[in-house]
This record gives C-alpha cells, structure tokens and sequence, in this order.
C-alpha cells in the first residue's frame, strides 16, 4: 500500500509541467501550440527565449529527482522495498508524459528521465548525460540526442551496477521514451527534423 502511494505521488509531481506555466510567466505562446508542439525544453528554447528554456529544463529535471529522492528518504520509515523505488521512477515518467493537470499532455521526458537517473546513482546521471552532450554536439539534434541516451541507459545501470528491478523500471522509461520520439525519428530518417537552436516559424 506504501508503495503504491508513493507512486501516486511521485505521479503527481511529475504531472507539473514546467514547460506550460514558465511560458505562461513569460508571457510566451502555449509550447503545445508551436513548433513540434511539445511541451519540453527543447521546443520552449524555439520561441526565442533562452531563460526559459533553461527554467524549463531545470524544472522538469528536478521534479524527477524530486520524486526518487523523497521515495529514497522515506522508503524504510513506510517499508518501501526497491520495487517500490522503481515504481517511483516509472511513475514520476508517467507523469511527466501523461500530466493529469494538463489534460495529459506532456513532454517526451527527457530532462525528467535525466533527473531520475540522477537520482538513482549520480555516476549514472552524468554518464547519460555525457552522452547527450556528445551526440548534440556532434549532430545538432536533440532528439538523436535523447534517443541515444535512452538506449545506453539501462546498459549503464546493467554493465556498471546490477541487473535488478531499477534496471527494469530505466528500461521502461527508455522504451517509452523512444515510442515518445516516433514521429522524430521519422523527420531524422526523411532529413526533415529541426536543429538545436532553430527557432520556430509562427
């Protein structure tokens, strides 16, 4: 029972879209509205304003780690087991793609993935995101970027730590978030997809 109110929780606070209300304090346009009408750091930063998307980005991620972390710290008060752990992390996912607070429509959850991982074993955070770094830098797409990362996670985890319920709950996160960038991966294929800092028309 602990864990699963830990898991509603941990919905809840990834249900916080900070795409939305630091562009509405902004007073930019809706990020649902524009561009590849995600409401995530990399869309936000294609209305112009770079604070924003940095905001944005910092405040996806924390809620992420947010969440694990509080899971983390309470676990043995309520007897929280690791599956408890890992359906923290799934869950604050879920809520970030899936935010009941704003008719369900979230990001691809990126930087909330990067801020659970950060969460669950700061060397795996920092791995992951080095490889974003490296794949962006080089190719100038974020969600090459993203998807890169998210299959290299979980082997992270495996490879350097243990094969265990948390490598299942990374995997999970990463399967969705590629099903996430689906129509991604076909404007890479068809040589149509935006790069980093282009700003969107309209």
């Amino acid at each position: 029972m602990a864990s699963l109110l830990f898991g509603v929780i941990a919905y809840l606070i990834g249900s916080i879209s900070f795409a939305v209300i630091v562009s509405r304090a902004f007073g930019l346009s809706d990020p649902r509205t524009y561009g590849s009408k995600n409401p995530g750091a990399t869309n936000v930063l294609r209305s112009g304003s770079k604070a924003a998307a940095v905001l944005t980005l910092a405040g996806d991620a924390l809620k992420g780690w947010v969440a694990v972390v509080l899971a983390q710290t309470y676990a043995a008060r309520y007897g929280v087991a690791e599956s408890g752990i890992a359906l923290v992390a799934v869950a604050s996912f879920l809520g970030h793609l899936y935010p009941v607070f704003f008719r369900f429509q979230g990001g691809k959850g990126v930087a909330t993935a990067l801020g659970i991982l950060v969460a669950l074993d700061l060397w795996l955070g920092l791995a992951t995101l080095a490889t974003w770094l490296i794949i962006a830098f080089f190719f100038r797409y974020s969600s090459l970027a993203a998807l890169v990362s998210a299959v290299f996670a979980p082997f992270y985890y495996a490879m350097f730590w243990s094969v265990d319920l948390i490598t299942l709950a990374i995997g999970a996160m990463s399967l969705m978030l590629v099903w996430r960038h689906r129509d991604n991966v076909e404007k890479l294929l068809a040589g149509t997809e935006s790069r980093l800092g282009v700003k969107a028309k309209g």
